[in-house]
């Protein structure tokens, strides 16, 4: 009989206590696993949702929000005008591959919601625009083509506000004519979801700015080298150059700064995994300690108690680690419904990225912390005196 198979029955003995303890283990290591994967996938999804932006650089006029989210919370102010002349400049620049001209509008709309909300109406190039946003899918219609037609394109967010599907005929507040809502696009967990979409030759005509621009999307070539390139947009008057990369490295500081809070996190659950590991097996020494000293008076060394000891730890925190990991992966789908629900805004594809790097670290980590925690009860069975133990047994 070897000593895994005395340790794995050892277990056996007090069969709640140790499920109850090996649970502990694999929710510790379920949620440690858990965390790190959504560390590392929420930063992968952010990564390839501003890589997929399809254009590089944003340009807009001094003080002009770039995004629909500021335009709103603004409440539809502070929006700042380019002419349509900065295309010709700007096109100079052998960096430049392709360009996207957009126009943002946005109006005020007292019948929706309890206080009213800003509808942003975002003026874009049929030609351009689609292949700069790659990412984005339709749920129901397609693209508008024509550049003056009084059409829209809602994202998903502003087709539950208006109610509205492909097909539908919606009214703009100060525009006499109606606008047919040609597409619904799907979720994309951007800024984009909350945004309705025209032709930009509409949106000129419809708020009096013929000529006039927000934004340009710029596509830089490849072999391009982008901080010149923006560098020398700096030189163009009454502009803004807003970097794609600038904005990517903000926010992956602010994912780096909430990693520390995942750890965090993770150690408490690490810490109460080691506290039950040790609460445990101490306990299951001081129910044997007669036993034990009768295997000491019988020729068991102090190392062979120790070693016995600590396998019925490592066998319980191996059993409730894989367990834990297990679990991960079957309630990843879960977790990341969970982690859309609160956070409707996060990027797309996997948030819970679970790989053989992560989860292997998470079990290693788990494990050493419980065979560490096992480490006191396994010096005390060690230290058992075999007179002392079978006096006080026979006491009792």
């Amino acid at each position: 009989m070897t000593v895994y198979s005395i340790a794995y029955k050892n277990l056996l003995r007090k069969k709640t206590r140790t499920a109850l303890t090996a649970g502990g283990i694999m929710l510790s290591a379920w949620v440690l696993a858990t965390l790190l994967g959504f560390n590392k996938g929420y930063q992968q999804g952010l990564n390839r949702d501003i890589d997929n932006m399809g254009f590089q650089v944003l340009l807009t006029a001094k003080g002009c929000p770039y995004e629909a989210a500021t335009l709103m919370l603004k409440g539809g102010t502070g929006l700042r005008y380019m002419d349509e002349s900065i295309l010709k400049d700007v096109y100079k620049y052998p960096e430049v591959d392709k360009i996207t001209p957009m126009l943002m509008h946005g109006v005020f709309d007292p019948d929706k919601g309890e206080s009213g909300a800003i509808a942003a109406y975002l003026g874009v190039d049929p030609a351009t625009f689609p292949a700069m946003k790659p990412y984005l899918e339709f749920k129901q219609g397609a693209w508008f083509t024509d550049d003056e037609a009084y059409e829209a394109v809602l994202g998903y967010e502003a087709a539950e506000l208006e109610t509205r599907e492909a097909g539908d005929l919606m009214l703009v507040i100060g525009v006499d004519k109606p606008v047919k809502v040609v597409g619904v696009l799907k979720r994309s967990g951007t800024q984009d979801d909350g945004t309705i979409f025209m032709p930009l030759g509409a949106v000129r005509e419809m708020f009096g700015r013929k000529g006039k621009l927000t934004g340009l999307g710029i596509k830089v070539k490849k072999e391009a080298d982008i901080p010149a390139f923006e560098n020398k947009l700096y030189d163009l008057p009454d502009v803004q150059v807003v970097s794609m990369a600038q904005v990517k490295a903000t926010i992956m500081n602010l994912v780096n700064s909430a990693r520390v809070i995942v750890m965090g996190i993770a150690g408490i659950a690490l810490i109460i995994a080691m506290a039950g590991v040790i609460n445990t097996v101490l306990m299951s020494v001081m129910e044997r300690y007669a036993e034990i000293g009768i295997l000491k008076s019988m020729g068991a060394m102090p190392f062979d108690v120790f070693r016995l000891i600590w396998t019925e730890t490592a066998i319980l925190c191996g059993l409730g680690g894989a367990a834990g990991i297990g679990l991960a992966f079957v309630t990843a789908g879960l977790s990341e419904a969970a982690v859309r629900y609160f956070l409707p805004y996060a990027p797309n594809g996997a948030l819970i990225a679970l790989d053989p790097a992560i989860t292997g670290f998470a079990f290693v980590l788990i494990t050493a912390g419980g065979l560490l925690s096992g480490l006191y009860p396994a010096w005390r069975a060690a230290r058992v005196r075999p007179l002392e133990a079978i006096r006080i047994e026979g006491e009792q």
